[in-house]
């Protein structure tokens, strides 16, 4: 059996989110940025192949990723957190795979960057995915 692939996985957060009406992009800021202001940025780190029994067989999977949330004032950012939340709360539709439910694991407060013009507010939440062949 072939090691799981990471795309799958990366491609059912893009999908979830997107299909959640929000504007993503995948480590950097979409472009061109939406008029409202209001996006999301998905980081993901390179996933890990779990045995799913002593016989070795590493056909589970997980992948960690942070979902960072943007918009003009904190109000729009927990916007499109909850959009966020309420995409990520189903089981994923992950190809070829079975997928449990995303875990919620949290993330800091919202914070303002003045490193931009005009400042933007961002929140940033980590979640993991699973699944299994």
């Amino acid at each position: 059996m072939a090691a799981p692939d990471i795309k799958p996985h990366v491609d059912a957060v893009v999908t979830a989110l997107a299909g959640a009406g929000l504007v993503v992009g995948d480590g950097v800021a979409p472009a061109p940025v939406p008029s409202t202001g209001i996006y999301v940025v998905v980081y993901f780190d390179p996933g890990q192949a779990l045995t799913e029994s002593l016989a070795d067989a590493r056909t589970d999977f997980t992948l960690s990723f942070q979902v960072t949330c943007v918009g003009p004032t904190p109000e729009k950012c927990r916007w499109a957190t909850q959009r966020t939340r309420t995409a990520l709360h189903a089981p994923l539709a992950v190809a070829g795979r079975t997928a449990w439910r995303p875990e919620e694991l949290g993330g800091p407060p919202i914070q303002r960057d003045d490193d931009v013009s005009p400042p933007l507010y961002f929140l940033p939440v980590q979640y993991r995915l699973q699944s299994t062949a």
